[in-house]
């Protein structure tokens, strides 16, 4: 478990003074994935640094499994910090070392045994699938192999708190899918706490359990990643809801947006919704997935304009939020006000 408690970094003093963190405050259990999302110069690099105690924060507390890291000594802040296990978006591997050898570091600093430490390299490079290249250096790995790399050298101390900054940054989308497959891999087998640093919306949804958004310093809003998807009031949920390619609909149509802000929405809702109206519906676009067992996004209705609003109350039957998308020009165009 890691907590974080009004986190607060700021640099400079007096006119000078400039705050970048500002009272970040968050919990991620054991087996729970956080993505922390947000705008380039939200405060996401300073976040990890100050998480992992890299650069101390100026005030606020990191806790780890029930132990205040900000108010250690050096030395037993040396010891505590191998809780956290860091992936840097370049995995920072060292070019001369082979995958084993970069793995091998950590436990190299700390002075293990050359046997427990040729014992557990082979451990974590066959745990993320790279057993047969333990020999390879860096240039002859792909970038997702290197990634993993990274991850099997951020395991080797057994941390409880595993630190992503910004992992799948510059990965192709089928590197980037491996990669966190593996994370989600280890945060079951390993019962870890994981913080998923990312500007990446499409990765949040395949990773996050939960989701936070930092903004100028501040978390401005959070939750569970299906409670915010399901809340057509969530402009964070609104981010991460997969988006839609929208059609141009038939004469006499009006344009409808629906939201999926139920965790039950029936799979024939489209069938049974037609049949409720007596017209059947169309289908202008569409981009619905599964996450975390619960259908979440959209879908951009046509319909018939002499419907009006009892397309709404039908709809909210079924879990789902319907407006009429008054402000798009093609609906305009069709009420004859373009």
């Amino acid at each position: 478990m890691i907590e974080l408690t009004n986190l607060t970094k700021a640099y400079g003093r007096g006119d000078q003074r400039t705050v970048v963190l500002d009272g970040v405050t968050f919990r991620v259990d054991a087996g729970e994935i956080l993505a922390v999302v947000g705008p380039s110069g939200a405060g996401k690099s300073t976040l990890a640094q100050c998480i992992n105690l890299l650069t101390p924060p100026t005030s606020g507390s990191v806790v780890v499994n029930g132990e205040d890291l900000t108010t250690l000594s050096a030395g037993k802040l040396r010891v505590a910090r191998r809780r956290i296990g860091t992936v840097f978006q370049a995995a920072g591997l060292l070019e001369r070392r082979t995958a084993a050898e970069n793995v091998a570091l950590p436990l190299d600093y700390l002075g293990v045994t050359a046997s427990e430490t040729k014992r557990r390299v082979a451990e974590l490079l066959d745990r993320v699938g790279l057993a047969d290249r333990a020999g390879h250096y860096p240039f002859q790995l792909s970038g997702g192999q290197r990634q993993r790399v990274g991850i099997a050298r951020a395991l080797a101390l057994r941390p409880s708190v595993l630190l992503s900054d910004e992992a799948t940054a510059g990965l192709d989308p089928v590197t980037t899918d491996s990669v966190v497959d593996l994370l989600r891999e280890l945060r079951d087998d390993l019962n870890l706490s994981i913080v998923f640093i990312t500007h990446e919306m499409d990765t949040v949804l395949k990773i996050a359990d939960s989701v936070a958004r930092l903004d100028h310093g501040s978390i401005v809003e959070s939750g569970r990643i299906v409670d915010l998807l399901t809340n057509p009031r969530s402009s964070l949920g609104a981010e991460l809801r997969p988006q839609r390619f929208d059609a141009e609909p038939a004469a006499g149509q009006q344009i409808w947006n629906v939201v999926y802000d139920g965790t039950d929405v029936p799979a024939d809702w489209i069938a049974t919704a037609s049949k409720d109206l007596g017209v059947p519906l169309s289908i202008l676009g569409a981009s619905v997935q599964v996450v975390a067992g619960v259908s979440v996004g959209g879908v951009t209705l046509g319909v018939p304009a002499e419907l009006g609003d009892d397309v709404r109350g039908v709809l909210a039957r079924y879990g789902l939020s319907a407006d009429l998308a008054e402000h798009s020009p093609r609906a305009r165009a069709l009420e004859g006000v373009a």
